[in-house]
């Protein structure tokens, strides 16, 4: 009689240096077997659009690890925060902050994330999602006071809505984890569409 021989999961290849994203997954009970930052120029290509910008960086992302990783799914996400066309910078220093936090004090933007995942077959599989997020307008003692809090550094649009900055929200519309850095429900679903199962179930 012949003895069958348990099919092996499929590994799971994070392409991302975040280690919210990361963890955001474990959050929904996703493990990662690996995390592959691809690190690639997120500069904007010309009159690029906010929600084409979020796509194109996932995808990108998401093959040049593809081609380290062959055989495995590949999860790869960006997070663009837009004013308008307007796609602002992941603030690098106080001043970069506090221009972003001027931009969105007291008025709507949209935080678009474009995410990527590459089966184990090679075919790329990508989706975007948009939350809406408005800010109450922001006192002078409010916004000096959030950048000393140094939360801002690294952090599209000058912010981080899981710290301090979720009590300047006056409203949000959509995905509270995709303004975080990866819509879950979406990414959850993408997964396990394409046959993903992870190892405490999905």
């Amino acid at each position: 009689m012949a003895v069958s021989t348990p099919v092996a999961k499929t590994r799971l290849i994070l392409a991302s240096a975040s280690p919210r994203r990361l963890d955001l997954l474990k959050q929904i009970g996703i493990h990662p077997d690996e995390v592959d930052p691809p690190h690639i120029d997120e500069s904007s290509l010309g009159n690029e659009k906010p929600a084409d910008h979020a796509l194109r960086l996932a995808r990108e992302k998401a093959e040049i690890v593809h081609a380290r990783h062959q055989g495995c799914f590949i999860l790869a996400a960006d997070t663009v925060v837009a004013c308008g066309r307007r796609i602002l910078p992941k603030a690098e220093d106080a001043a970069q902050a506090r221009e972003c936090l001027e931009l969105l004090s007291g008025r709507r933007h949209r935080v678009i994330g474009g995410v990527c995942v590459i089966d184990p077959e090679g075919k790329s599989h990508c989706l975007r999602v948009t939350t809406t997020v408005a800010f109450k307008r922001l006192a002078g003692g409010e916004t000096a006071s959030y950048l000393e809090s140094d939360e801002w550094r690294g952090k599209a649009g000058g912010y981080a809505i899981q710290g301090r900055a979720e009590g300047l929200v006056r409203f949000i519309n959509g995905s509270y984890s995709n303004v975080v850095g990866l819509p879950l429900f979406e990414t959850r679903a993408l997964l396990t569409g394409l046959g993903y199962t992870a190892k405490n179930g999905l």
